[in-house]
């Protein structure tokens, strides 16, 4: 008897088989957007929606290790999401422990490397207690390095960014004509890693929402209807097929993929 393959998973075979796999974007940057509008359309709690968004963050997370992306960062809570009632922002903490919890193992057994973009110390203690342990669980990982955007703003990461660079340089003595753009990339949260090749946002909007604004100057962005947690796999793909069709140009000339 024939095995039925479902459309779905023809679509992804498909889908992969388009890709380029030599030519992939080094850093991925997501606006996972649409968790509080995919709850509304079901009649549920808005911590639902951000419950079942959890899924979609397993299988992006998966996917990106798995075809050899070296950065993934996730767009979790930003410092504006603090404006939120109380109460769903204890939720949300809540459901970050027990993930932390539960996939601490999948993300060393796939040696992927967890780091946090963002002001710990205003997070609650247990919270930071759990990011903590986390990040020390797996910093041995040499795979996929996956970037928790949690507490985070793009000017205020700027701002912390200046803070430790004026801090080095009343150290060092340097003057203010030595700074330029890599001495201040090098206190940003991301120092060290590559700058995000593609955007990707889901839901259908159309702005960056003060995400890494100084590192996605020259980012491809890639906009999907579909709401967070019903992303997945494919349309992962999806967006990897559409970067490589794009000619990257730095404000000059084409830049080949």
């Amino acid at each position: 008897m024939l095995e039925v393959i479902p459309a779905d998973a023809t679509e992804e075979i498909a889908l992969a088989r388009s890709i380029d796999f030599a030519r992939l974007p080094r850093h991925v940057a997501i606006i996972m957007d649409g968790n509080g509008r995919w709850a509304r359309q079901r009649h549920k709690r808005r911590i639902d929606g951000h419950r079942a968004g959890t899924v979609s963050v397993r299988e992006v997370v998966e996917t990106a290790a798995r075809v050899g992306i070296e950065v993934l960062t996730l767009y979790a809570f930003s410092v504006e999401n603090w404006k939120r009632p109380k109460r769903e922002i204890s939720a949300l903490m809540a459901l970050l422990r027990r993930y932390l919890t539960a996939e601490l193992a999948t993300l060393i057994r796939s040696n992927v490397r967890l780091r946090l973009l963002g002001r710990l110390s205003e997070l609650p203690r247990d919270v930071q207690a759990g990011l903590e342990d986390a990040m020390a669980s797996t910093r041995q990982c040499t795979g996929l390095t996956l970037n928790v955007a949690l507490n985070y703003g793009g000017r205020t990461e700027i701002v912390d960014a200046v803070r430790g660079l004026l801090a080095a340089m009343s150290l060092d003595g340097r003057a203010p004509e030595s700074i330029d753009e890599a001495a201040l990339a090098t206190h940003l949260y991301t120092a060290g890693q590559p700058d995000p090749d593609l955007l990707i946002r889901t839901s259908g909007e159309l702005r960056v929402s003060n995400f890494l604004l100084w590192q996605i100057a020259y980012a491809e962005i890639w906009v999907g209807e579909v709401l967070w947690p019903d992303f997945r796999r494919r349309h992962f793909l999806e967006a990897l097929r559409d970067y490589q069709g794009r000619e990257r140009r730095y404000g000059g000339l084409a830049s080949p993929q």
